[in-house]
Parts: C-alpha cells; sequence; structure tokens
C-alpha cells in the first residue's frame, strides 16, 4: 500500500507541494534522470501517442542517439512495433518477488528493441486501487538503481490518455519538454487544452516546459493552427492519416521497417527531422490555455 508522506513547505523552499488540496502519491523529488535528454508525450487516448513515440525512438536511433523509452500505460502496448511482443511491466516483475526490488535484474523489466531502443513497460496498479505516479516514481528509481540512465541519450516517457490527475502528469517531473500530439478535431484539441494546462501547473516546480505540438492522423492542420495561434503554441511535425502507418502497428513494425515508398519516405524523413530538432532544443513555449467555452466558441465554423 501506497502512502503520501507531508513535507514541510519549508523544504520545498515555500512551494506547494504537488497535488496539495488533492490525494496522490507525493513523487521523490531526488530521483532525477541525469543528464539524458527527457521528453514525455502527451495527448487524447487513442490519438497514436504509442506510434509517435516508438517511430521518435527509432528515429532518434538512426541519428546515433542511445534511447530508452518508457511505456506509461496500463495497456502495457507503447513498445510492440519496438520489440514485436507485449512486454511484462515493472509492476508485475516487481510482484513476482513480492516488491523486493533489490532482487530484480536489469533483463527483468528492460528489453532491447528495432535498432538498440531499450524499451521498459511501467505498467499500471490495478485498476481503481493505486496512482499511476507510483509505478512512473519506481520505474525511475529502478532504472537508476541499475545505472541504466547513465549510458542513455534520449528518454521518451509515452504518457496514456488525457490528464486529469497527477499521476497522469508525473512525468513531467522528470521531462525536460513536453510534446503534445493532437489530430485535427475538437476533442483532441480539449484534450490539448487541459495537457497545456497540467504543464503549466508542474513548471512551477520542475524545469519542464512545451516543446510544441505533433499534429497526427489529419490531412488538415486549420483548427490546430487556430488554436495554437490564440494560445502561443507552433506545430512541430506533422504526420497525415496513411495506410501505411496503420499497417505498421498490424505488422508490429516501425514505420523504418516497413516496404518503401515515395509516401514512406516523407513520413520517415518527418520523424528524422523532428527528433534532430528536439534534440537541439529550441526556446520553450509560454503557452496560457484557454477556458472550456472560449475553447468551443473558438473551433469550428468552416
Amino acid at each position: 500500500m501506497t502512502t503520501t508522506t507531508a513535507i514541510p513547505l519549508a523544504e520545498l523552499g515555500g512551494r506547494r507541494p504537488d497535488g496539495a488540496g488533492s490525494v496522490q502519491v507525493q513523487m521523490d523529488p531526488t530521483v532525477q534522470i541525469g543528464t539524458a535528454k527527457c521528453f514525455a508525450i502527451y495527448g487524447k487516448g487513442g490519438i497514436g501517442k504509442s506510434t509517435t513515440s516508438s517511430n521518435l525512438s527509432a528515429a532518434f536511433s538512426k541519428l546515433g542517439k542511445r534511447v530508452l523509452q518508457i511505456g506509461c500505460d496500463p495497456k502495457h502496448d507503447s513498445t510492440f512495433t519496438l520489440t514485436k511482443r507485449m512486454l511484462p511491466t515493472v509492476i508485475d516483475v516487481l510482484e513476482t518477488v513480492d516488491f523486493h526490488a533489490e532482487e530484480l535484474r536489469v533483463e527483468d523489466f528492460v528489453y532491447e528493441g528495432y535498432n538498440g531502443v531499450m524499451c521498459v513497460e511501467a505498467g499500471g496498479p490495478p485498476a481503481g486501487t493505486g496512482c499511476g505516479g507510483y509505478v512512473v516514481g519506481q520505474t525511475v528509481k529502478l532504472l537508476k538503481e541499475h545505472h541504466l540512465l547513465e549510458d542513455t541519450d534520449v528518454v521518451i516517457f509515452d504518457v496514456l490518455g488525457d490528464v486529469v490527475c497527477g499521476g497522469f502528469a508525473a512525468p513531467l517531473q522528470h521531462a525536460d519538454r513536453a510534446m503534445i500530439v493532437t489530430a485535427n478535431d475538437f476533442d483532441s484539441i480539449f484534450a490539448m487544452n487541459r495537457i497545456v494546462q497540467a504543464i503549466g501547473a508542474k513548471a512551477k516546480n520542475y524545469k519542464v516546459r512545451l516543446g510544441g505540438v505533433i499534429a497526427n492522423r489529419s490531412a488538415a492542420t486549420d483548427q490546430i493552427d487556430k488554436y495554437n495561434e490564440r494560445i502561443g503554441l507552433k506545430l512541430a511535425a506533422h504526420f497525415p492519416d496513411l495506410d501505411v502507418i496503420r499497417r505498421s502497428r498490424l505488422k508490429k513494425s516501425t514505420l523504418f521497417e516497413m516496404e518503401a515508398s515515395p509516401e514512406l519516405e516523407k513520413v520517415q524523413q518527418e520523424y528524422l527531422r523532428l527528433a534532430a530538432s528536439m534534440w537541439l532544443g529550441s526556446e520553450p513555449f509560454e503557452a496560457v490555455p484557454m477556458k472550456d467555452r472560449d475553447l468551443f466558441d473558438l473551433l469550428g465554423f468552416d
């Protein structure tokens, strides 16, 4: 059972602790990623975050970077296109040793995928019984204890669905930049607006900042562009709704393993361009999220 511990404000430098006024797991501030560049990928549930994360990991590896992808979803399906299988989760593995983490070996929870990308599935607590933030915290702690982060250039957190609590936002404690995946529709942009709120809240206590928007499964980006212009965001990449991307998931493959075609090459080049841009870094966006009613009034109207 996980319990929360009250931390005196004096020890937090006068800051309010994460989740003040709500019940959630406190993240251990001493557990840090290290020197690796860390990115958290967020977006509406089902928008293609795992496809985006896995192909982005593959693109970073193509650029010669040592990559670690951490899936943060109870479905534990973030990395299967990289590894060709569903991996056991950190929580599953910890359960086999009665949560004595010192008994685990690296190979029990870290698996090598396509082009050397290292893959971990954090998993999650049983439904309705715990906080996803605890799972993320335990995963990062294990990786630190086994010195895996010391040999990593890039860490990618693939985070589940819409942000509704501090647990879902836990990877933001570790990330340098948060990227938001969205489609060109109201529901996806509504979820993006909430994610912008969450990143803004975490940025008060942590180094994480907004890194940009990734348009996915969208022929056009007019609604995304309208929202971005209003709040102060920009598009970082655009991936159209192509059948080859859908088929890559069915074939349990990254886009870099699919049969060559002109349209596929364009997508591959866009991923490589995005990875190179994220590695070089850019000035963070200081976006101001909209009120729900204002967002509703902004979008649509062909």
